[in-house]
């Protein structure tokens, strides 16, 4: 039987600094202390779906045996969050830019095990591409969560089970399309562009599922947002540890957007997640 999850993707050191408004361009502001923590959008995932629940991970939470060393830094994301927890970020990939095939090679056989593939755009594109070409190949369900967002081939486009996107990803994915559409719009455009199913989350209004059954929108508890950093990793983890443990897109939803409204509530991405 298929049992847990594998992640295909980046892990960063977070340089977190608080700030009272984001400056314009050209602008300089003053910030608080800079705050150090783990992060990256694949190692973010990973520590979720842990937390949620995921099959298959060593003491720690996480099972970190297909984890290597590159030469050169590590990957690192510099993030500004103001008053309302509003964030901006600019990521350095340092050793996730390496993060090649030969390294998803040396995985296959744990990909191929696998119930779910997780792969987030913070590594090479061509890896993404070549690890969920595995994956499908033998039967695993392929979540990408398109972030940094970039347009992703036909062929891996028709095997994501689901395309996870953000409101903006998902604009940008549709020429003409702007981000303030309505989220079952784009939800719904985006499955036309080949993915089996497709969950546009909406922030503060919860996400949006849509597959073969048709469109569902999925509501979040309001709470008091402190900083929104690792929410959409929160989400991603969570709803891939639900599919790997058999629930259905829409109750993985569910979960999923339950458990990035708790993340808003604290500080940091992975520490929070």
């Amino acid at each position: 039987m298929r049992n847990g999850l594998i992640v295909v993707g980046s892990a960063n050191v977070d340089l977190i600094v608080p700030v009272d408004r984001h400056p314009r361009p050209g602008e300089t502001v003053l910030g608080g202390d800079t705050v150090t923590a783990p992060g990256g959008k694949g190692a973010n995932t990973a520590v979720a779906a842990a937390r949620a629940g995921a099959a298959g991970v060593g003491d720690a939470g996480v099972d970190t045996s297909w984890v290597q060393r590159t030469d050169g830094p590590s990957g690192a994301a510099y993030i500004a969050v103001d008053r309302e927890g509003e964030n901006t970020i600019v990521v350095s990939p340092g050793a996730n830019a390496r993060v090649d095939t030969a390294m998803v090679d040396r995985a296959a056989d744990a990909i191929r095990a696998a119930a779910v593939l997780f792969a987030v755009l913070e590594v090479p594109l061509p890896t993404v591409e070549y690890a969920a070409r595995i994956a499908a190949g033998a039967g695993v369900r392929v979540v990408v969560n398109a972030s940094p967002v970039a347009k992703l081939p036909d062929e891996t486009m028709r095997v994501l089970d689901p395309l996870i996107v953000n409101q903006h990803e998902a604009a940008a994915l549709l020429p003409g399309r702007h981000a303030a559409a309505d989220g079952a719009e784009l939800a719904e455009a985006l499955r036309q562009l080949g993915p089996r199913s497709v969950v546009v989350t909406l922030g503060a209004d919860g996400a949006v599922v849509a597959d073969a059954e048709g469109l569902t929108k999925v509501p979040a508890p309001q709470v008091d947002v402190v900083d929104t950093t690792g929410a959409g990793d929160a989400f991603a983890g969570t709803l891939c540890s639900h599919l790997a443990a058999g629930s259905s897109l829409r109750e993985a939803t569910g979960k999923a957007v339950v458990r990035a409204a708790e993340v808003v509530t604290r500080h940091g991405a992975q520490v929070a997640s």
